[in-house]
């Protein structure tokens, strides 16, 4: 901050001081600390290095500023100080000093054809290709879905079919280069490097979960590009209203677009996958059969074996691969592995499954594992409720009771019994 003080009877500091008792710390200090500030004549001149930074503060914060001023009977005045001799530029003026990433997006040749599409997964993929495509009717694309199931992959699809300029990040990129663009004075030109695109993409929005002033900047973006009508292109592991960590407000603008899921993938897809890198026939099938559907654990597999024919010589086997995949490859499923596995499924974590939380979501994803374990294992009702965190007989008796009352009426409930039913199978 640059501070000229004209007026004895004001002190500039505690005018600053004011400024940022009443604005939040990241607003302060990203948009209010780097102006030039002096007094003259009864009026606060707040100068803006660049026209852009002064739209917004008169947009953001020129209510608060004016009344602070007025407490101090000066008037406010919010410009663009011409550049001049006796004015150094700041640190942070988005035209000499510029933003540039720290990380480089991973390049690879990746298509749509390397997405094994299930029926599950159809509609998503086909909102991926309208996207990448040409302008379509939805300005934004949420896709959710558990870990391994493909979201990055078309992510890169996109990107590698697309003409359009694309910025894409993770929500752990974006939390980090926006803590740099504060520590650096490079805020402007980092807003600008952000907005400056056809298509935004941020894989994991998840890592924002519980970082106010990140959030608060990320929501201010996605408003600026929906009002640019850019295309926005967004992926969690669960829900927009699943989402731990976030308001409604982040909760419902993620919500504002398309949302569509991306199922883990099915037997007929893993299978396909390993297929695809050459591995046997018979050995790709019993494989696809006994692990669980996760592609991450599928190309964990596929390295596996290439590595083994590429240092051995020798093709592989299902005596090989039985030895060689004993990690990985599932005897049987414990009961434990099939409620983690099904926590998964329903974005809730074992530890809230396990816990005393009462939110409504948790406990109905607790009621429905019951269910699950109930209709798919020989478990008594103690070894459900010990495997569900320790519940007692009676609260697994009142579970189940509640969910055949709900199958009733619900058809979205029975549906998603099944499904985990089938995971636990």
């Amino acid at each position: 901050m640059q501070a000229i003080a004209t007026n004895k009877n004001v002190n500039v500091e505690s005018l600053m001081g004011a400024f940022a008792a009443k604005i939040d710390s990241a607003g302060f200090a990203a948009w209010i600390a780097p102006l030039q500030v002096e007094i003259c004549d009864k009026c606060l001149n707040m100068f803006a290095q660049n026209q852009f930074t002064a739209d917004y503060v008169k947009k953001e914060y020129e209510n608060i500023l004016g009344n602070i001023a007025a407490d101090f009977c000066l008037d406010l005045n919010i410009a663009v100080r011409a550049n001049n001799n006796n004015v150094a530029l700041s640190a942070n003026d988005n035209v000499v000093c510029e933003y540039k990433p720290t990380t480089k997006p991973v390049q690879n040749k990746n298509g749509f054809d390397a997405f094994i599409t299930s029926d599950e997964n159809m509609f998503a993929v086909a909102a991926c290709k309208k996207i990448a495509m040409e302008n379509s009717s939805f300005s934004q694309l949420f896709i959710y879905g558990p870990s391994g199931s493909g979201k990055s992959l078309l992510l890169d699809c996109i990107c590698n079919t697309t003409n359009k300029n694309v910025v894409r990040m993770s929500g752990g990129q974006f939390v980090a280069e926006f803590a740099r663009a504060l520590r650096d004075k490079t805020i402007f030109s980092w807003k600008d490097y952000c907005r400056n695109c056809d298509m935004f993409i941020m894989d994991d929005v998840c890592a924002l979960a519980g970082k106010r002033a990140s959030s608060d900047e990320f929501m201010q973006l996605i408003t600026d590009l929906h009002a640019a009508g850019k295309n926005i292109i967004l992926t969690a592991n669960g829900t927009p209203n699943s989402l731990n960590g976030f308001d409604r407000r982040i909760q419902s603008l993620f919500a504002s677009g398309l949302v569509v899921d991306v199922a883990a993938p099915n037997a007929y897809v893993r299978r396909s996958m390993l297929l695809k890198s050459d591995v046997d026939m018979n050995v790709a099938n019993e494989i696809a059969k006994q692990i669980n559907a996760d592609g991450h654990l599928v190309n964990g597999i596929i390295n596996k074996i290439k590595t083994y024919t590429e240092l051995m010589g020798e093709r592989v086997d299902m005596d090989i691969a039985s030895r060689l995949l004993a990690d990985v490859l599932n005897k049987t499923k414990t009961p434990l592995m099939m409620v983690k596995t099904m926590c998964e499924k329903m974005a809730v974590s074992f530890d809230e499954i396990s816990g005393n939380s009462r939110a409504r979501r948790v406990v109905r994803a607790r009621q429905i594992m019951m269910a699950a374990l109930k209709a798919s294992t020989n478990l008594s009702l103690t070894e459900i409720g010990n495997v569900c965190g320790g519940r007692d007989h009676a609260t697994v008796v009142y579970a189940l009771s509640q969910i055949e009352k709900q199958k009733m009426s619900d058809l979205i409930l029975n549906a998603e019994i099944d499904d985990m039913i089938k995971l636990c199978k």
